[in-house]
């Protein structure tokens, strides 16, 4: 037993040699801006952030230096699709129908890194789109250290309504995969939820609303109760339920039936955004998604008129920033390309919020709706999830672009 102790001892003396001091020009430390702070890591957690001078002279510290920069915590998104690539690639039914789950894990090992070396060091996977579970296996092998790419929190398959959920347009006697998995009534539900749980999803994805068929608007798919018994099922077993839901009848099932977050929200009304502030529900909007889109439909948006979907786009997220609801960063990434991720963070501040907002959104806030601990922020005991921008992003949100240093866990991956 000595022997034991005296290892751990010698293990632990040997990790605190392991010190980093990150000098920028300015730290963002997921709630405000400073100037003239130093970070000091300690293997994989931060050990000081403030005054140089309020820091004790150290040993073994080695130095980098991080000119012109603003140090920030690693952005958290809150919306992505490892296993999809754009739309304007390949279809979404295409990639469900005619790419199999290996070649779209392959890709998805690709879209991973180029996601972390965009600074996004968290990734919450709101679906394989059927891909069964390719998500939960590339989060196995990046936690093995076998590929490069952010901490996940996934959704697995995410969940419809029988008969709710593509791809469609095929006569009853073909059956197709579909892009999640299916299930209904208050037993088979409680079900599917502890089965994708037991298989690996760190929460529950499912859709309030969708088209029934091809080309129709959408409408409510699961009941209120068939939402309670899915939110009461994860509930009990530490997890969560979150919610695809554009209409405002879909969105108020899903908000009474306890879910965290709404995914979209196109069409909710500033009632409905005001029952989400009353339930404590926030709003991932994908504005990305939905302008990018656009554009592959042929809008250009230096000279072409704005689609009527993008001006009541504008107009909900509005409503949702009035009544005061918790914004999720979180683009949809997949249906626009990985790596581009900070587009959601230029639309959300061209569509009415601060950079500082949009930052913290993408930082702090999502850690603290993700129920992240020790994320989120550059702060005393943290984990060491860092990068830094080249310039100042509360001046020029689009600075978000140009990612010169990421850390993850301690461990540099970039520094340009």
């Amino acid at each position: 037993m000595r022997i034991l102790i005296t290892l751990a001892l010698t293990f632990t003396t040997t990790l605190t040699f392991s010190q980093t001091l990150l000098r920028p020009d300015r730290v963002f430390d997921g709630k405000a801006l400073h100037d003239n702070w130093v970070v000091l890591v300690n293997g994989n957690t931060i050990a000081f952030a403030g005054k140089e001078g309020d820091l004790k002279p150290l040993s073994y510290t080695s130095e980098i230096k991080l000119d012109g920069m603003t140090l920030m915590p690693g952005l958290i998104e809150g919306h992505s699709h490892l296993l999809l690539h754009p739309y304007n690639e390949t279809s979404w039914n295409d990639q469900v129908l005619k790419e199999s789950p290996v070649e779209r894990a392959i890709r998805g090992t690709v879209h991973a890194k180029n996601s972390l070396m965009a600074g996004i060091t968290t990734m919450r996977d709101l679906g394989a789109e059927g891909a069964g579970y390719s998500d939960v296996y590339l989060k196995k092998t990046i936690e093995e250290g076998i590929i490069s790419g952010p901490r996940l929190l996934v959704a697995g398959p995410a969940i419809v309504a029988t008969g709710a959920y593509g791809p469609k347009g095929f006569h009853d006697g073909v059956h197709v995969p579909l892009g999640a998995e299916e299930a209904s009534g208050t037993e088979e539900v409680i079900r599917t939820v502890r089965r994708q749980m037991g298989n690996g999803a760190n929460f529950i994805k499912i859709y309030a609303d969708y088209r029934w068929g091809s080309g129709e608007p959408s409408q409510p798919t699961f009941l209120l109760e068939e939402i309670e018994a899915m939110v009461a099922t994860a509930t009990s077993a530490g997890k969560y339920v979150v919610a695809h839901a554009g209409t405002p009848e879909g969105m108020r099932r899903a908000i009474l039936g306890g879910v965290e977050t709404i995914e979209h929200g196109d069409g909710g009304t500033l009632e409905i955004f005001k029952l989400m502030k009353e339930k404590g529900v926030a709003l991932c909007p994908t504005l990305a998604a939905g302008d990018a889109i656009e554009q592959y439909n042929g809008w250009n948006k230096l000279t072409g008129k704005e689609p009527e979907r993008i001006t009541e786009k504008k107009e909900s997220f509005k409503l949702a920033l009035q009544a005061g609801v918790d914004i999720v960063f979180g683009g949809d990434v997949g249906v626009f390309t990985h790596g581009e991720n900070s587009r959601e963070l230029e639309l959300m501040v061209a569509y009415g919020m601060t950079s500082l907002a949009s930052l913290q959104a993408a930082t702090s806030g999502n850690a603290r709706i993700f129920h992240l601990k020790n994320l989120g922020e550059v702060k005393k005991d943290f984990l060491a999830d860092i990068i830094a921008i080249d310039g100042n992003p509360m001046k020029d949100i689009s600075k978000m672009k140009d990612v010169k240093f990421v850390m993850k866990n301690g461990v540099v991956y970039k520094n340009e």
